[in-house]
């Protein structure tokens, strides 16, 4: 394993509860006047995306600004106030340790990722947005691909953490071998490994560059 490729929220960052709860109870009950979309189709993806999904199923209460502007208010104090997820800082000293590379690999805004990364001084080697990409986000695997070319990496030899079905769709797709985060039922059914906690994850990591 040359490379470990993390996405971001309820990864590396616990602001998943927080997203999930915004749209449920907030952004989509606000732009979609006729239906009721699943979270699950727009989990993992950018949110610039998210809204040319909802369109074409939908009918839209609010134009892309005013729906653009609920995920811009939403994350301007909540990258500020989010925690690091349990052990992440730890499992990050361990990799480099390794020499392993890192890469965060997020559907979100590259400022965003960068709020995040300057805020708690985090060692990565490359952070790789969507919005980087001349190509589709999330579950396409182009932000992947990118992601193990910036690190000079073997998508076969690289590892991606995931919490969303997307996100594991999109890893996959690029050849990378695919863990699920966090418990989600769907993403642990698509991915190749899956890991509960930090722990878990380091011990795995551990048995990959021991296979090595």
């Amino acid at each position: 394993m040359d490379a470990v490729c993390f996405d971001m929220d309820g990864v590396i960052v616990d602001t998943e509860t927080f997203w999930r709860a915004r749209e449920r109870d907030v952004i989509l009950p606000e732009a979609v006047a006729d239906g009721d979309p699943s979270q699950a189709d727009i989990r993992g993806v950018n949110y610039r995306e998210t809204y040319d999904h909802l369109a074409e199923r939908y009918e839209m209460a609010l134009d892309r600004a005013a729906f653009l502007d609920l995920y811009e208010s939403a994350a301007a104090d909540l990258y500020d106030t989010a925690d690091l997820m349990p052990g992440f800082r730890g499992l990050l000293a361990a990799l480099r340790e390794d020499g392993v590379s890192v890469a965060i690999v997020s559907s979100s805004p590259r400022r965003w990722i960068e709020r995040v990364v300057e805020r708690f001084d985090l060692d990565v080697d490359v952070v790789v947005s969507t919005e980087d990409v001349d190509g589709p986000g999330k579950p396409a695997p182009d932000v992947y691909a990118a992601a193990a070319g910036r690190v000079g990496a073997d998508p076969a030899n690289c590892a991606a953490v995931e919490d969303s079905p997307n996100g594991v769709r999109a890893a996959t797709r690029a050849g990378i071998l695919t863990v699920a985060y966090g418990g989600d039922p769907e993403a642990v059914e698509l991915a190749d490994r899956r890991a509960d906690d930090s722990e878990t994850l380091r011990a795995l990591f551990d048995e990959l560059l021991a296979g090595a």
